[in-house]
């Protein structure tokens, strides 16, 4: 089966028989921190029993963490979980959201039969005040992602919170997707945590998939002042979606602030040193702040690449982009440098 999403490694190895450079999914390059490690074998001794359905010490740690209450505080088998939990919840007749962004969003929306407004994004990729006019009475749900997905731009905080106000105004619940907020470099600076008080129809998503290299764990978390929103998600979809192993791995994780530092560290230095690299071989670099770039091709790019041994992410698929468009995460210096030690080769 074809998959949309980068991360396909299984597929590679199965044609190729070794590991690819997976440049294709946006996750931490420093692997996944040794104490998480050790809290799952430890947390192993007790698979035998139902992991505890509401997550409820993880939920405390959570809201310690982000300084919410634990009762705005919902977790999910990853931050796509909790999209879908929240579409089935909200049973929107009429969304809008961004082109391009995360294509998850709208295989949610569609499932449940919502019609679609995209709002196309201006040739920079920035979000512009004219999203405002698109936000009415009629659209049920606004679901946004900052830093965007592909695009690794982020939203100005004064007009987020514009939009989260427009959105009270016209009774619109507004999902934002901050799960790689926290490879920003002032990542306080754009979060909304602060207005989930007064914002009540306001649903934040955020993971440890990314932040803490656990793609395979499977683990989110959704925050929101709404509690019967939150309630209302949690009958979205069958009981015990966070596994014992996960919900330990998350408990470790959110004490591991000193992984945390060094990964945002590195990606402050490879970022932009990458984004140089790439534009220095004449290709279009969105200037992204995340822990990826979007830039374009007019060489195609994917096969080629597979062929050293390297995934690259091709952003056909998003709404308002095409096949010249490609996404890179922001790997280690050594990593980072073989994908431009390839990607002189296919590109001469």
């Amino acid at each position: 089966m074809e998959r949309t999403h980068g991360g396909d490694w299984a597929a590679y190895e199965r044609k190729y028989g070794v590991a690819p450079l997976d440049f294709s999914a946006n996750v931490s390059p420093l692997g996944v921190p040794e104490g998480v490690r050790e809290a799952i074998c430890r947390a192993a001794a007790e698979i035998d029993r139902y992991p505890d359905p509401n997550c409820r010490e993880l939920c405390v740690a959570i809201a310690e963490k982000e300084g919410v209450a634990p009762d705005w505080v919902q977790c999910g088998n990853g931050a796509s979980d909790l999209i879908w939990r929240a579409v089935l919840a909200a049973k929107p007749k009429r969304a809008l959201v961004t082109a391009p962004c995360f294509g998850e969003y709208e295989a949610a929306l569609e499932a449940v039969d919502c019609e679609i407004v995209r709002h196309p994004l201006a040739e920079t990729f920035e979000l512009a005040e004219a999203i405002l006019q698109g936000i009415d009475h009629n659209i049920d749900i606004t679901i946004l992602c900052n830093p965007n997905n592909p695009t690794g731009r982020t939203i100005e905080p004064a007009l987020l919170r514009r939009i989260a106000a427009r959105c009270a105004e016209t009774g619109t619940r507004l999902l934002l997707d901050e799960c790689f907020a926290d490879f920003l470099d002032k990542p306080d600076r754009h979060t909304m945590r602060g207005e989930l008080r007064k914002r009540p129809q306001l649903l934040i998503c955020k993971a440890f998939t990314k932040l803490y290299g656990m793609a395979g764990v499977r683990l989110g978390y959704a925050l929101s002042a709404d509690t019967a929103f939150l309630n209302a998600m949690r009958r979205a979809g069958p009981p015990w979606n966070v596994s014992t192993l996960a919900q330990a791995a998350g408990l470790f994780a959110l004490q591991d602030d000193n992984y945390v530092n060094q990964l945002q560290s590195l990606i402050r230095t490879e970022r932009p040193r990458l984004a140089a690299a790439l534009s220095a071989l004449g290709l279009r670099v969105v200037p992204g702040e995340a822990n990826y770039l979007l830039f374009r091709s007019k060489t195609p790019l994917l096969q080629p690449l597979r062929e050293r041994g390297i995934l690259l992410r091709g952003c056909g698929d998003f709404a308002g982009l095409d096949e010249t468009w490609y996404r890179a995460a922001v790997r280690t210096k050594e990593d980072n440098d073989c994908l431009i030690t390839a990607l002189k080769e296919v590109l001469a």
